[in-house]
């Protein structure tokens, strides 16, 4: 069984292709380019240069959220239409989850997080058992100083993971002391392999054309929209 992944959650653009549990190629860019222009020419590149064809693809796998609102919804409107045209099934994946398994060898419980501006946070909270990895706190939008207090409470070390940690490690190692852990450069790009793997072991959405991006929060645009129409109710 093949199966295509696609990330383009943040700056991070990720495509791979896995046979089963083994990736046969994957693609990592971390620029801040248009993914709309790039995604479909590096899925195409990478399929020809493994001799994977549209028609041997069994499943789309896609980072579905949180994120960037317009990077979210890139990669998920080009999932949507490779499964249903290809007429096979697709998979949605936390985004945060699939940066989560960089550290999947970490001893206590991993934070990835994506920066949300004005001193928020999206993150999530994940623990490793036997390898496999658990939920211990769902997706959210957070100050990120109040996310700190939070894990202060649970008395365990916590790793942090995602490019945007730059932003808010000094506030994480004032709060956290030395339960505070941060992962190494390279840990910090989510891995469309681990993506791929993850998605080929879930269940597939029931209906592809209902299938819709995890945005956590409604995008700014469309917040000030139907605060708008209500004040034109009113």
């Amino acid at each position: 069984m093949i199966g295509l992944a696609i990330d383009t959650s943040t700056n991070v653009m990720g495509v791979a292709i896995v046979n089963q549990d083994t990736v046969i190629a994957e693609l990592i860019t971390n620029e801040k380019k248009n993914h709309s222009v790039r995604l479909m020419p590096a899925i195409d590149r990478l399929m020809k240069k493994v001799d994977v064809i549209p028609k041997q693809l069994n499943r789309i796998i896609v980072a579905k959220g949180p994120g960037s609102y317009t990077g979210v919804r890139i990669g998920v409107s080009v999932a949507k239409t490779l499964a249903w045209s290809l007429h096979i099934p697709l998979v949605g994946i936390s985004s945060l989850e699939a940066l989560a398994l960089n550290g999947r060898y970490f001893n206590g419980v991993v934070s990835p997080l994506f920066d949300a501006r004005r001193g928020q946070l999206y993150t999530s909270l994940y623990r490793f058992e036997h390898g496999q990895i658990q939920t211990i706190e769902k997706e959210r939008i957070i100050v990120a100083s109040e996310w700190a207090k939070q894990l202060q409470t649970i008395k365990e070390p916590v790793l942090f993971l995602g490019n945007d940690l730059v932003k808010h490690r000094k506030m994480f190692q004032e709060i956290l002391a030395n339960e505070a852990y941060f992962g190494s450069p390279s840990e910090h790009n989510p891995r469309p392999g681990e993506l791929a793997i993850l998605g080929m072991q879930r269940d597939p959405v029931a209906n592809i054309h209902l299938f819709t991006p995890n945005y956590v929060q409604l995008a700014e645009a469309e917040k000030n929209w139907q605060q708008a129409q209500k004040n034109g109710d009113s």
